[in-house]
This record gives C-alpha cells, structure tokens and sequence, in this order.
C-alpha cells in the first residue's frame, strides 16, 4: 500500500469535520441555554460503547450537555416506548440518540418511530426520512448527510451532476440519493439485482458506495475524475478497509474519501449540527422558554 498521507487527491473528512463543529459551538456559545442530549444503549454491545464514547467526547468539545442511560437486555418493546414518550415530554432533553444494535426481540424501526420527530437528532425517524422527499434534508440520516457533505467539499455543484448511488439501504443509500436529488443531481441507484454496476458507475461525475462488501468498486468502475465517497467499513485481515479499493481508484478519480478518516470523522459533527437544527424548530414550535440561562 502507497503512502497515501499527502496524496491531494484523498478526500478526508477531519477538515468538514471541524468546520461543522466551529459552526456548533458558535451556535451553542450564543444560547442563553440548551437542552442535552440523552444517549441509549440497551445490553452490553462492546461496540456500541466506542460510538457513545466518541459522541461524548464530541459533544464535550462543542459545550452540548451529554447523558448516557444503559438499558437492560430484557427490557420489553413497551417499557422502551414508555422511556421513550418521557423523554420526548422532558424540556430537559434536546435530543435523544438511540444506539444500535438492540436486542433481537426489540423492533429497533418501531422505537425510531417513537421519539419525536422534532428530538430525532439521528434522522432515523421515519417522518424525518419523509421529509427528504419533499427537500427538507435538515434533520437528515447523519451517515447520509456526511456523505452529502463530502461531495460538497469538492467544491463541485451539485445541479447536474450525474450521481451513481451503488447500495439503497433505508438509513444510507435510499436518503444520501434523494438528498442528493433535493440538491439538483441526477441520481442512479444500484443495488444487488442491478445487472452492471460498473455500467452505471463509469459514466458518473460521484460514485457514492455503501453495500458493505470490501473493495468492491475498482478503478475500471471509476470515470477519470470522479468524485468516490466510500461509506463503507469492513474488517478485513489487512485491518479495516472501505467498499472501494482506495490505492487503484486514486489513480483514476479526481476525489476519494480514505477508510478510515473519510465519512466517519464528518457523521458525528453532522449528529452534533442536527441537535442545533432540532433546538431551532423546537423553538419554532415554542417547546422552549428561552428567556433565562
């Protein structure tokens, strides 16, 4: 593998990244006050405990107040709703993150449903996902949303471009397409019955991958010039890689994001940001007093 450190070429998200987290903590310093945001993690997912401790720590640096609850593994479908419509009714809490994977027997879709649309700092609620249709991208899915971010950083705009979107999962794929579509692009989505991926992908001005399958996209997928957001992550016996194979696309594609260090670095600042937007309509909606710190 080449040393790929000060390859120019390579997309890196640290600097959207701190970007997004200035324009937070901006945002927070200028508050009289703000709720927190409440973490949930249901049994003991080694995991998921490196993704909470990631989220603290950001939340920390940008002045956002941070819980964290751990619910048992046995807890039932209706206590967790019952948690859930507290949580929703505390002014106290800003937004709640809900941390997956749950245990088999909870319906992680029915308790996305059940926090409410306007503390769904996550963007996983079903109603948020339904707003991207109709071009309300603002509390959009952050993995998606950072994959937007990314293709902006370019530099390139976005009316026009020609899109190959290559995996349609509900909370990545389908939404990175159609907020990519809100912004002017037209979009192609591939997916496991699509007969010639590589059809799609070599006329493309951004090839955005997201299936989870090690490098999948190659440089003959990739047209000279192109812009390569790589979302995926896969655990490999060379350590963890992308969807894309980063070395052989750089010397074809105008942008690559690296894996890791592309999408993964902007989703939190994205989570952080939707938890600004999500105080902002809460407002609007005159859930908060704002008279006094």
């Amino acid at each position: 593998m080449r040393d790929r450190v000060e390859d120019p070429r390579l997309l890196k998200g640290a600097p959207v990244r701190q970007r997004i987290l200035d324009e937070v903590a901006a945002y927070i310093e200028a508050q009289p006050k703000i709720g927190k945001l409440v973490s949930i993690s249901i049994g003991d997912v080694p995991e998921v405990a490196v993704y909470v401790r990631n989220q603290a720590r950001v939340a920390r640096g940008v002045g956002m107040p941070f819980d964290q609850e751990f619910w048992g593994a046995d807890v039932t479908q209706e206590e967790c709703k019952t948690r859930l419509q507290a949580m929703n009714d505390d002014p106290s809490i800003l937004g709640v993150i809900l941390q997956r994977p749950v245990p088999d027997h909870l319906n992680v879709r029915s308790l996305q449903s059940a926090i409410h649309p306007l503390k769904d700092v996550e963007g996983m609620n079903p109603a948020s996902i339904g707003n991207i249709i109709y071009n309300d991208v603002a509390l959009a899915p952050c993995t998606a949303a950072a994959a937007v971010e990314l293709v902006r950083a370019t530099g390139l705009p976005l009316e026009g471009l020609e899109v190959v979107m290559v995996g349609h999962s509900e909370i990545v794929g389908k939404p990175a397409a159609m907020m990519l579509m809100a912004e002017g692009a037209t979009v192609t989505v591939c997916h496991h019955m699509t007969r010639s991926v590589a059809m799609h992908s070599r006329r493309a001005d951004v090839v955005v991958v997201a299936v989870g399958k090690a490098h999948l996209i190659g440089a003959d997928m990739i047209k000279p010039g192109a812009v390569v957001i790589d979302i995926g992550i896969n655990q490999t016996s060379d350590g963890i890689v992308g969807d894309v194979d980063t070395d052989a696309v750089l010397n074809v594609a105008g942008w690559v994001t690296p894996v890791p260090g592309g999408v993964g670095p902007v989703t939190v600042a994205i989570l952080m940001r939707n938890a600004t937007v999500a105080h902002q309509r809460q407002i609007a909606a005159g859930w908060l007093d704002q008279s006094a710190k």
